[in-house]
């Protein structure tokens, strides 16, 4: 039965895979944000941009550009006064936030600038926002795209259509790199893992892969022949590229490239004839790419692999209004227990809302599910500025989302006038690791194993000493020291350095096993107090 004059059989079956079955979820309308005058701005960005903390939005605006910040819980009709950031002279044409800062987001413009905005917790609230912390001009043109490095502190890329993508380290607000490599206008530019490498496309209809600290171009090949624009997303760490364009004969397509190798696809497939810029979404811990099209009502998703064919279609989520642009949320602050392993922020094109759709992955279990949710990147940089400058490359650094789910920063910044540059503290972390660099001679032991009877004056000497050392450590902390005062108000409270480790990213582990050790609500308060206690008690023996 398996042989028939000398011919196999085979039977190729079904492909196994835990996101076959993956759906999307658009949000009911009360979790939706509505009456937003959304930008109709033609130029390809996603015109949002999103954290666990806020939602920005470009909008449209009479004169100059501006963007809305609106809370994430703060959903529903937005006011029509509401605060938004109006410090642009042109139109907004991209918004970015800082991965290691909640509150900071980036801005470029028609104007020719970049520019840095500090956002307060509780928003923007009815007051608009005009100065920004940091305002950079270097462009000769006006400048399409931005984006954070990966891993390194305070790296900005910028993309103008001077040809030119400048490195800016934003703390200082210096151009420290200048990438001259492209004859025409850039379409998109797309970091690898660590951040050593970066994808481009351009209008000349090829692919790089560029050294942005050396500003040379590594790898060169013709991509989508296309007259619309393409564009290009580095697959995290598997030294492979996915690009989405279009082909000569106006149809659109997808394909997956090898970044050692640029001369001809791994593969390449066709989609469908619809005239939408295709934008591609690449999530690392999953390893699926989500294409979605300006004007179109559906999101496609592909799983990649490591060998050929190299992406597998999975399915589309359909929705009847076409979308203007798409932000997506941080893998942090997602809601891990409905399964969600992806969420977009869907600006309608034909009304003012914005739309959560959520990608969830169908589990009967209510349990955290760790093959759903590896450790991913952290909001914390696993470099400096300095140190990248220098050559130095880093993974992200890792959380787990079993107890890091929802996590987010709060980093205070503030621009010094004298010495002209950004100042930033995480003081959450710093507090931390103040308190776990220090000895902790603390006896963990259950009270019935322990002999109180050893206990001496000598023991309460040594308590006393180790509380003078914590008090006189609190006494020393370094941001309530060397405050300048201007009529009263402090002109900086903020650290920039310190002569502790840096900060990476502290999780508590929830421990599987509960623990029968319970803290008495009524124990001692007092050193005193629990002295008077021990004598007591060695007296009655």
């Amino acid at each position: 039965m398996g042989e028939k004059s000398g011919i196999q059989m085979t039977f190729r079956g079904v492909r196994s895979s835990k996101f076959r079955h993956v759906f999307g979820s658009p949000a009911r309308k009360d979790s939706c944000y509505e009456c937003i005058k959304i930008t109709k701005n033609a130029h390809d960005s996603h015109f949002c941009a999103v954290n666990p903390k806020f939602v920005a939005i470009v909008t449209e605006s009479a004169g100059g550009g501006s963007f809305l910040v609106i809370p994430i819980g703060k959903t529903g009709r937005i006011e029509v006064n509401a605060g938004k950031v109006t410090g642009h002279r042109g139109p907004v044409l991209d918004i970015k936030w800082n991965p290691f800062n909640d509150n900071v987001i980036a801005s470029c413009s028609d104007d020719c600038t970049l520019k840095l905005w500090y956002i307060p917790d509780e928003g923007l609230m009815r007051s608009n926002m005009t100065k920004p912390i940091m305002d950079l001009q270097h462009h000769r043109r006006r400048v399409g795209y931005i984006e954070w490095h990966p891993t390194a502190e305070n790296i900005l890329l910028s993309a103008g259509f001077d040809n030119l993508i400048l490195v800016w380290q934003v703390s200082k607000g210096d151009v420290v790199r200048t990438i001259d490599c492209h004859p025409d206008s850039i379409y998109s530019m797309s970091f690898n893992h660590d951040g050593s490498l970066l994808a481009t496309t351009c209008k000349d209809k090829r692919l790089r892969i560029v050294d942005p600290r050396q500003g040379i171009v590594l790898k060169e090949g013709p991509c989508h022949q296309g007259s619309k624009a393409f564009k290009a997303v580095f697959l995290g760490d598997t030294g492979r590229v996915f690009t989405s364009g279009f082909s000569k004969f106006s149809d659109r397509q997808w394909a997956v490239w090898s970044q050692f190798n640029l001369s001809s696809p791994l593969r390449i497939e066709n989609i469908d004839s619809s005239s939408g810029v295709l934008f591609p979404y690449y999530d690392h811990d999953t390893k699926i790419v989500y294409l979605a099209g300006k004007g179109d009502g559906n999101i496609r998703y592909y799983e990649l692999v490591d060998e050929a064919p190299w992406c597998h279609y999975l399915h589309q989520f359909l929705s009847g209004s076409p979308q203007r642009g798409l932000g997506f949320m941080p893998k942090r602050g997602l809601d891990v227990m409905r399964c969600e392993v992806f969420r977009f922020y869907k600006l309608h094109a034909t009304k003012g809302l914005c739309e959560p759709v959520s990608m969830i992955v169908p589990r009967k279990s209510e349990q955290f599910q760790d093959d759903l949710y590896p450790d991913t990147a952290a909001p914390t940089p696993a470099l400096t500025a300095e140190e990248w400058l220098d050559g130095k490359n880093h993974n992200p650094i890792l959380m787990t989302l079993k107890t890091g789910a929802g996590a987010q920063t709060n980093k205070p910044v503030l621009y010094n006038l004298e010495k002209q540059y950004l100042l930033t503290a995480d003081r959450n972390n710093e507090k931390k690791f103040r308190f776990i660099s220090k000895e902790n001679r603390v006896d963990y032991r259950e009270m019935s194993n322990m002999n109180i009877n050893v206990i001496n004056n000598n023991a309460f000497l040594d308590m006393t000493n180790q509380n003078q050392v914590l008090e006189s450590a609190e006494n020393q902390i370094p941001w309530l020291e060397g405050q300048e005062t201007n009529n009263g108000v402090t002109v900086c409270d903020i650290v920039s350095s310190g002569q502790y480790p840096v900060a990476t990213y502290v999780t508590l582990n929830d421990s599987d096993s509960d623990s029968d050790l319970e803290i008495e609500p009524n124990g001692p308060q007092t050193l005193a107090v629990l002295k008077k206690a021990y004598k007591h008690r060695d007296g009655g023996n």
